[in-house]
């Protein structure tokens, strides 16, 4: 008999599981939906001294009393963690690896040992009022009513309701079960989420599953995108009993899908899912050759930044290309020498514009501050090169780079002469810790008066990256702001080193004429 263990994310209790647990009964399997100490209808039991530790020992001793009769085989068990309840889930696992069948990972991070919880938390205000000396910068009314109760009590309030979004997307999720969730929320012990998980590596063989909600920021895609970078630590992700399934919904799929979710459930228990080829026989997308011919221009490196320059003597208008990340530090070639950077720059300096590629240091979601000075330190330096027109420059915007452009939007200065963007993330993901509207292009553009502004949209485009540039593009059409928009018909994520279209070529083609237009008018 397979038997699920149901632990949920921050806030809740065994409660959330009934459909899903319902569901999952109806097909034979024994199921318990676990509401661990201090939460849900054992909030009482919360003290001083909850925190990750009491979690594990909770799944420890339930896994302990599922023994079967002794003339059965011991039960199947299935550990599936939710958002926070990962955590519990792996630290019991790793302490007892032979009685777990498989563990899936819903909607979850992949958290390592040392890692705590708070790492992970996708409300920005909670992040920090825990972290190290974050008593001490609670300036908003809230994180100062957040911090002053976490330091009375030792619990972090649930979010209050219309404020849930800020833990993961309530797309699906219907009105009374949103209420049912504000209704029956449980303030979090605050050492469950700063108390580091410690992991032995017993888990190595265990099977995983992923179960990966698209409208919550996740996909099959994007994980096979950062597998496809090289990271080593992603590297277990391509192993034969690593598996992986979507749901089109937000981070609550136990209240918006219950029943898409039992099944997928009962699929990953039998071994099914998606996946992901290492692929080490093929040239990883990134690498692959850019979609035009360019003739090969003079490099002149700099630190983290490359100058490609035109034949001229005089002083030429520049386009500084940003990619997007995060990605690890260690991968290689680093981003500026990747062929599609280094096809644009080039192009741009066929063309009499110095382009302009750097390296950036955007290795985590948290990295987007350091990003954004490393930005800004480039386009100085390209600005007081002599062979360089400072008084009109352009920057254009890749991927995740996409969200550094809300500075510009909000203050451009005079010499910038135009932003572009290409198959660009112009909001922040659900499930992204970034909440301030500095990282927000949509909540800045009209701040930016008639900049021009360069759209490059992919037809092909990840759903969870398409409705950032819709609320962008909504923005725009609010406050009349000058976009542009280049479609690439049946273009990807990435389409200049993917897509050798006609009708790709064309649209680069057509973006590069815009910008350059900009700079010369």
């Amino acid at each position: 008999m397979t038997v699920f263990i149901l632990v949920s994310d921050a806030f809740t209790g065994g409660w959330i599981w009934r459909d899903v647990a319902a569901g999952l009964r109806g097909s034979g399997a024994e199921v318990h939906p676990v509401t661990l100490t201090g939460m849900g209808d054992r909030r009482h039991l919360a003290g001083p001294d909850t925190d990750l530790e009491t979690h594990i020992q909770d799944l420890v001793q339930l896994i302990d009393h599922l023994d079967a009769p002794a003339e059965q085989a011991a039960p199947d068990v299935v550990l599936v963690g939710h958002g926070y309840g990962i955590h519990p889930v792996l630290g019991a696992a790793d302490r007892r690896p032979g009685r777990v069948a498989r563990i899936v990972h819903l909607d979850a991070g992949l958290p390592q040992d040392g890692d705590a919880a708070l790492a992970l938390v996708p409300d920005q205000t909670v992040r920090e009022l825990l972290a190290d000396g974050a008593h001490e910068t609670g300036t908003t009314t809230e994180g100062a009513a957040l911090a002053g109760a976490a330091a009375e009590t030792g619990l972090i309030p649930p979010p209050p309701a219309g404020a849930w979004q800020r833990w993961g997307s309530t797309a699906g999720v219907p009105a009374d079960a949103l209420a049912r969730l504000t209704r029956l929320a449980a303030p979090q012990p605050k050492g469950t989420l700063t108390r580091p998980l410690r992991l032995s590596g017993a888990l190595s063989g265990v099977p995983t599953t992923g179960v990966l909600c698209t409208a919550n920021g996740s996909s099959i895609a994007m994980v096979e995108g950062l597998v496809g970078m090289g990271d080593p630590r992603l590297k277990v992700l391509t192993e034969p009993q690593v598996t992986f399934f979507e749901l089109g919904t937000g981070h609550w799929p136990m209240l918006s899908t219950p029943g898409e979710l039992a099944e997928v459930l009962r699929r990953a228990a039998a071994g099914e899912g998606h996946r992901i080829s290492p692929a080490v026989s093929e040239r990883p997308a990134h690498l692959r050759p850019f979609l035009l011919d360019v003739p090969e221009q003079h490099r002149e490196r700099t630190g983290r930044v490359d100058l490609y320059l035109p034949d001229a003597d005089e002083p030429r208008p520049a386009v500084v290309f940003v990619h997007g990340g995060p990605l690890p530090a260690e991968v290689r070639p680093t981003p500026r020498d990747w062929p599609g950077f280094v096809g644009h720059a080039s192009y741009m300096a066929s063309l009499g514009a110095v382009g302009v590629t750097l390296d950036h240091r955007l290795h985590d979601l948290t990295d987007y501050g350091r990003a954004a000075e490393d930005l800004a330190e480039a386009v100085e330096l390209v600005r007081a090169d002599p062979r360089v027109d400072g008084d009109r420059v352009a920057l254009w915007f890749f991927s995740a780079g996409g969200l550094l452009s809300a500075d510009w939007l909000a203050a451009p200065p005079a010499w910038l002469r135009c932003v572009a963007a290409t198959y660009p993330v112009l909001a922040p993901l659900p499930n992204w810790p970034l909440t301030a509207p500095r990282f927000r292009p949509a909540a800045t553009l009209h701040k930016a008066g008639r900049l021009p502004v360069v759209l490059t949209r992919v037809e092909l485009e990840r759903p969870e990256i398409a409705a950032t540039v819709e609320e962008f593009l909504t923005a725009a059409e609010d406050c009349e702001a000058a976009v542009e928009i280049v479609d690439v018909p049946q273009g990807h994520h990435g389409f200049e080193t993917i897509d050798h279209t006609e009708e790709a070529r064309e649209a680069v083609a057509r973006a590069v004429r815009s910008v350059l237009g900009h700079l010369r008018g």
